[in-house]
């Protein structure tokens, strides 16, 4: 009896041995592994990390901040503090935006802004309506949220109660740009010229400096959602 438990007691040592040692894998008997050295592997450059002291704290606390863009914001046009002396300009506008912007402009030296007389290309929209009434429009927005699409509304009264769901500079990329809605479950939808190609004017600032900069905010322009940018 003594000399089978000790048997048994060995069979069990080399049993555990084996599986400790994977030999049993094959088998589905394997322990679980805590170690991951297969992560090691993945790890690009480890020698490469360097841990920051306070110094290096220090050194990047010194560091200059980035420029920030040459690009004024529509609602505030000073906000990004071009370099002193850069030309601006925004557009382009139609006849009546220019119009406004003159009148916002004559508290400004005439010799800081000028207008260049440009053509603005047709826009082209995916267009759904004419509709009978708002309500059906509205009903039709629901339909179109419920489907994840994006609509906006029209700058052409005439062809209100209808929907845009977008806006090109081409007839083609408005084509292309149905043909994908239609995929999406888009079925009454159409192309059409939202506006005709017509006059317009951009608006230019010659030199704007620190203080042409103060009086262009105290103006508060009427850029219509334009952004002035540096000149080409």
């Amino acid at each position: 009896m003594l000399r089978l438990l000790v048997l048994l007691l060995a069979v069990a040592n080399l049993a555990y041995f084996a599986w400790w040692q994977g030999w049993l894998a094959p088998y589905g008997l394997a322990p679980v592994r805590v170690e991951e050295p297969e992560r090691l592997a993945q790890q690009i450059r480890p020698d490469a990390l360097k841990i920051l002291g306070p110094a290096d704290n220090k050194a990047l606390d010194a560091a200059p901040e980035p420029e920030p863009p040459a690009t004024l914001s529509p609602t505030a046009p000073v906000a990004a503090a071009p370099r002193d002396g850069q030309c601006l300009r925004a557009g382009p506008y139609t006849e009546a935006q220019a119009s406004a912007l003159r009148t916002a402009l004559a508290s400004l030296p005439a010799s800081a802004w000028s207008f260049e007389s440009v053509t603005i290309p047709a826009h082209w929209i995916v267009y759904m309506g004419r509709y009978a009434d708002n309500e059906a429009a509205e009903k039709k927005k629901g339909e179109l949220r419920y489907l994840a699409i994006q609509f906006q509304p029209l700058t052409n009264p005439q062809l209100a109660p209808g929907l845009s769901l977008g806006g090109y500079d081409t007839q083609e990329a408005a084509q292309a740009a149905l043909q994908a809605l239609s995929q999406r479950g888009v079925r009454t939808a159409r192309v059409m010229q939202e506006r005709a190609p017509q006059p317009g004017q951009w608006l230019q600032l010659a030199t704007v400096d620190a203080g042409l900069r103060e009086r262009i905010t105290a103006a508060r322009l009427p850029l219509a959602g334009k952004t002035l940018t540096a000149c080409p």
